[in-house]
């Protein structure tokens, strides 16, 4: 960027024209030239050449001809293709469908996991119940008169009851000079 200063060693310069003198600059004004590429978003095409709703965008897309030559058998033909950009936020019945499946799976995910929170709770709830049923039954029990054990019974209990002998650990200790 140089601001003003133009040099024999500027390779381009970008100019705007911004007024029209009383001659024609050769290769610019002296001839009018289409706009290369066109507007590609739908709302823009729609406001470009002043369409409804109802109008159907794709149609007024801007596009070019391209000369290609295809070979058919032995022969090379001269084909003409046509290329033009693909239209942004265009709304086609594929577009609102999907919007709708989307926003019909958002609903039944929400209901879903309503449907399984509720499941949840009721699992819960049942589950603490049980518990709390077991722990009166296991008071009930245990706040009666204790029955006396038959002798036979006791040394069978007492060798259940007897605790298993552990491996005596061996100590790590950490050398501190």
């Amino acid at each position: 960027m140089r601001g003003c200063i133009c040099g024999p060693d500027l390779a381009v310069i970008f100019l705007r024209v911004l007024e029209k003198g009383h001659g024609e600059v050769e290769g610019l004004t002296d001839k009018e030239q289409p706009r290369r590429l066109g507007p590609k978003r739908a709302s823009h095409i729609a406001s470009a050449f002043a369409l409804r709703k109802k109008d159907d965008v794709r149609k007024y897309v801007v596009s070019r001809a391209v000369n290609k030559k295809v070979k058919k058998g032995d022969e090379e033909i001269d084909k003409v293709f046509y290329k033009s950009p693909k239209i942004q936020r265009l709304i086609t019945e594929k577009r609102l469908r999907r919007k709708k499946l989307q926003a019909k799976h958002k609903k039944d995910k929400y209901a879903a996991t309503k449907e399984a929170y509720v499941a949840y709770e009721k699992l819960l709830s049942k589950f603490l119940k049980e518990k709390k049923a077991a722990y009166k039954e296991s008071h009930k029990t245990s706040t009666a008169a204790p029955e006396k054990p038959s002798p036979a019974a006791t040394p069978a209990k007492a060798a259940k009851a007897e605790p298993k002998k552990e491996a005596p650990k061996a100590e790590k200790t950490k050398g501190k000079k």
